[in-house]
């Protein structure tokens, strides 16, 4: 597959190991007769370490074929996460290497999931664009305060912390957006 072809999602195979390519710039030439250079972000799977990579066009990767997976997380065995197919019912563990800064996302019977699979072993997990979450520690709203709605720190029951408005209180249930980390907005 040459690199002009590649998107993001796509897995390659770069320096003998396995990559999912999450991040594309494209440099144009400068000058005439220069080629078009690709830049890839990309994260090793299983594994999640990152690599950068610079390719011409026309260079050839081979593409590894990836399976994904509908899936439903189960339970936490230790440091690893049992997802459920939805189909079949099959059970991948994904150990935390592998789920990264995903796990601040992730909640009991989160659906919506996609278990990425490569040679018959799991390897990664796609969440769902935005899930919802419960604000454990948030200060209250300053009462009086200027017109301008500053975002405040907030603590969800996953462990992980996000910028929220001021009206948002303890309990309260949020959406999040799983690949910018940001406040979406209340949930019911």
């Amino acid at each position: 597959m040459k690199a002009y072809d590649i998107k993001k999602g796509n897995v390659v195979e770069y320096n003998g190991s396995v990559y999912q390519v999450r991040d594309i710039e494209r440099s144009s030439p400068q000058g005439r007769g220069g080629n078009v250079r690709f830049r890839f972000t990309m994260y090793s799977v299983p594994g999640g370490n990152k690599a950068d990579a610079s390719f011409d066009g026309d260079d050839e990767l081979r593409e590894v074929d990836l399976t994904r997976r509908q899936a439903t997380f189960s339970y936490k065995d230790g440091d690893a996460f049992v997802f459920m197919d939805d189909e079949d019912y099959s059970q991948y563990a994904l150990d935390a290497a592998a789920i990264g800064d995903a796990a601040g996302y992730i909640t009991d019977g989160l659906g919506g999931c996609y278990v990425q699979i490569v040679d018959d072993l799991p390897v990664g997990l796609q969440l769902p664009t935005s899930v919802v979450l419960e604000v454990v520690d948030t200060p209250p709203e300053l009462k009086g305060g200027t017109a301008t709605k500053r975002p405040k720190p907030a603590r969800l029951n996953t462990g992980i912390e996000i910028q929220v408005p001021e009206y948002i209180a303890n309990g309260e249930k949020v959406w999040v957006n799983t690949t910018t980390g940001e406040f979406g907005g209340r949930a019911d």
